[in-house]
Parts: structure tokens; C-alpha cells; sequence
């Protein structure tokens, strides 16, 4: 009968196979559904089977084709499968086991992360069926607006704005205190290894009404937008007469724009080192995950390399046993040839005795008168008949054995063949023991 691991094994291969074989041949039947999270948050990736069917005994395959293992995450009969499972994958991805039975074969992310953004497939080997989700990721953070001096030949005030961790790729506006869009240039835009995007720009503006400007930082595609507003005083904004007063406006404006960038300086200087905090804590969070998990796969290795030379210790154990029994019966079919030799040889000798007592017989009877032939001819017909019988029962015996010798000498030499191909495979199982044994100790090590 199959064992449980063995069934297993069949399941797996099946899948794969089933996996391989449909490849091509799924349909998608629905448009790709788009979801928009942001960084950190869990998200569930819609798909439901349609019609609705129980898929809590089915094959339910989520992956990103551009990822290498393309799996995110593999439902086997309502078992997580995870061999070929991507690590990034690992431990954030999951199912919801109660709704199979509905159809429900939704994905749910946690902890979503800048990497986890692209397009999803959801498929279904049995059904031949496959749905897509575009999974767009966000990242945000509030601009931060600051004085950067005066612009002498206008009179006018320079702002700057600056904004960091956004992804997508964002865009800059600045806005007057009626809400339209002001002439402030390109915005200079920086992307990091990771793709996250650092965006700022400067802003000439002049005195006008209230002079309320607010800088905006936006992002469509994910639909998410943050401003920061700022109000600069009149006093600011000075005519070019009024050179004295315009001196001493313009030092307290530098002092302000000292202070100013200062605490600009400050508070981004924080922000990059609680964001570097966050990156240390979290890739150290990482690391420790990830040492788990390794350990977790050598953990396993070894036992099954344990288990692996507790099966070889067991077959070196019956092979020494079968060799040791072998021997036996080869010294036994040794003694049994001995033993029909010399009674082989025995009887050639009987053979030999009586062959000579009939031949004394016949020329005793050959030499006798003709009235001692008369009287003696019945005894000595009878005992030829009687030897003649004995002599064709020990020739017939002498055949037997040497059948028998030789088949016993076919026996010896079949069981000393068996017995060599065993100490072969003894051989073999031993250098396994040698390198399963070497495997534990470089893993101690």
C-alpha cells in the first residue's frame, strides 16, 4: 500500500506536471482588476471563481511572471505549498481557507512594501482559468517649505519645497491664495536604488493679496496628493527706494531665512535618521527572519540526513545478515558435496567388488564339467540375474549422485555470486554512511 508521504510526493508531482502541461492554455476571463495600497499597509488581491465552486480540493496558483521563483503563493487542496515560494514572499502572503469552499481564492498581503508592486496572476490549473490584478503601491510624505533669500531685481521672495519617499513618481505644483497653479520651472525629481523618489523646487513670488502660497506634491495614479502652506509677511516684499529700509528688512529676512533653513536643516536631519532607524531596525528584522528561516532548512536537512543514515544502518545491518546466512548455507551445500563425493565414490567401489565377484562367477561356471553345469546351472542363472540388478541399481544410484553433486556444486556457486554482490552493495552503503556522516559534521561545524 502507498504511505501518506508517498501519496504526497504523487500530489506534488502532479501538480507541477499539471502546472507545466496547462501552461498556455489558460484563459483569462476577466479584464485585469487594478489595487492601490500603500507602503506597510495589508491589502487583499481579489478572485473568485466564476461560477461560484468549492476550491477548497483544487490547485490554486498566485505569482508575478517578472519574479524569479514566480511563486507568491500556492494552495494544494487547501495546503499551503511552499518549496518553490518566493522568499520575499514568505510569511506576508496568505489565503482564506474558509472561503474556498465559495470560490474564494483572494490573496492577502501584509506589511506591503515599494517591491511588491506589479501585476498578479491568480490561476487555476484544473479550471484552465486565470484572472490578473494590478497591484499599485504608494508611498507619501508632507513637502516641507522654507524662505531661501530674496530676489533683489524683483522685489520678490524664494521659496523652496522639498518632498521625500514618494513613489510613484510624483509631481510639484505651487499654488497662489486663489488656488492657481504658479511659474516656478521643472521640478528636479531623484529616485533612490529603490525607486523612491525625492522631488523639490524653488519659487520666485511676488506681493500680492495675502500672499498665501502652498506647495503640493501629488500623485495620481495611486490618488494621493500632500501640501504645505505658507504666508509670507509684507514687510518682506520691499521697494527699491527704500534702500535703508530695505537693508534692514533684508537682514531681518536673512536672519529669518538663517533660522529658517536651520530648522529645515534640523528637521530633515531627523526625518533621514528616523527613516534610517526604520531602514536598520526593519533590515535587521529582516536579517534575524531570514537566519531563522535558514536555520529552520538546516534543522531540516539534518534531520532528514539523520533519518537518511538511520535507513543505511539498517541496510548495512540486513545485508550483513543476509550476507552471514548466505555463508552458512554455503559451507552447508560445501559439507552436502563433500558428504555425495564420498558416497559417490563409495558406491563406484561396490560397483567395482561386485562387477568382479560376477565376473568370478561367470568363469567359474564356464570351467565346470558338463554334469556339474547340469546340476549347478539353475543357482548360478539365478544369482547372475541377482547380481545383474544389484549392478544396474548402484549404476543408477551412482548417476544420482552425481546429479545431485552437481547440482549442489551450481547451488555453491550461485550463493558465493550473491554473496559478492551484497558485499558490493555494502560497499556502497557504506561511502553513503561516510558522506551522510560528513554532511552532520560540516553542519556542527
Amino acid at each position: 500500500m502507498l504511505t501518506m508521504k508517498t501519496l504526497s510526493i504523487i500530489a506534488v508531482i502532479g501538480f507541477l506536471l499539471l502546472m507545466f502541461t496547462c501552461k498556455g492554455e489558460s484563459q483569462q476571463t476577466d479584464p485585469p482588476q487594478s489595487v492601490t495600497v500603500m507602503v506597510g499597509e495589508v491589502v487583499v488581491l481579489p478572485c473568485f471563481l466564476k461560477p461560484p465552486k468549492d476550491a477548497s480540493q483544487m490547485t490554486v496558483e498566485w505569482g508575478r511572471p517578472d519574479l524569479k521563483p514566480r511563486f507568491v503563493f500556492v494552495s494544494l487542496e487547501g495546503q499551503e505549498y511552499t518549496a518553490d515560494q518566493n522568499e520575499a514572499y514568505r510569511g506576508r502572503s496568505s489565503m482564506f481557507p474558509e472561503n474556498l469552499k465559495n470560490g474564494d481564492v483572494s490573496l492577502k498581503l501584509s506589511d506591503v512594501r515599494i517591491s511588491d508592486n506589479g501585476r498578479y496572476r491568480c490561476y487555476l490549473p484544473k479550471e484552465k482559468k486565470e484572472y490578473f490584478v494590478e497591484l499599485v503601491v504608494g508611498s507619501v510624505s508632507s513637502p516641507g517649505v522654507s524662505l531661501s533669500g530674496l530676489d533683489v531685481s524683483s522685489s520678490g521672495v524664494m521659496l523652496d519645497c522639498s518632498a521625500a519617499g514618494w513613489y510613484p513618481e510624483p509631481e510639484l505644483f505651487w499654488l497662489d491664495g486663489d488656488g492657481n497653479i504658479m511659474s516656478a520651472g521643472p521640478a528636479e525629481k531623484s529616485p533612490d536604488p529603490d525607486g523612491v523618489y525625492t522631488v523639490s523646487s524653488r519659487v520666485t513670488v511676488e506681493k500680492r493679496n495675502y500672499n498665501n502660497f502652498t506647495c503640493r506634491v501629488q500623485q495620481r495614479d495611486i490618488n494621493q496628493s500632500r501640501e504645505t502652506h505658507i504666508h509670507v509677511p509684507d514687510g518682506f516684499f520691499i521697494s527699491q527706494p527704500d534702500c535703508n529700509i530695505f537693508n534692514i528688512f533684508a537682514g531681518i529676512l536673512g536672519l529669518i531665512i538663517v533660522i529658517g533653513a536651520a530648522a529645515a536643516f534640523i528637521w530633515k536631519w531627523r526625518q533621514t535618521e528616523t527613516s534610517k532607524k526604520k531602514l536598520k531596525v526593519k533590515a535587521n528584522e529582516e536579517e534575524k527572519q531570514l537566519m531563522i528561516k535558514e536555520k529552520e532548512k538546516l534543522s531540516e536537512k539534518k534531520s532528514k540526513l539523520e533519518e537518511e543514515l538511520k535507513y543505511r544502518h539498517e541496510d548495512q545491518r540486513i545485508i550483513d545478515q543476509l550476507i552471514g546466512a548466505l555463508m552458512e548455507t554455503s559451507e552447508e551445500l560445501k559439507n552436502q558435496r563433500k558428504q555425495l563425493s564420498d558416497q559417490r565414490e563409495k558406491t563406484e567401489k561396490m560397483i567395482d567388488e561386485d562387477e568382479k565377484k560376477f565376473n568370478t562367477v561367470i568363469n567359474e561356471e564356464s570351467n565346470q564339467t558338463e554334469n556339474l553345469v547340469e546340476t549347478r546351472a539353475q543357482g548360478y542363472l539365478k544369482l547372475k540375474e541377482i547380481m545383474t540388478k544389484s549392478l544396474e541399481k548402484m549404476e543408477k544410484t551412482k548417476k544420482d549422485h552425481q546429479h545431485v553433486e552437481l547440482m549442489t556444486e551450481k547451488l555453491v556457486e550461485k550463493t558465493c555470486k550473491e554473496v559478492n554482490r551484497l558485499k558490493e552493495r555494502k560497499q556502497e552503503i557504506e561511502k553513503n554512511v561516510e558522506e551522510i556522516k560528513k554532511q552532520l559534521d560540516e553542519m556542527k561545524t
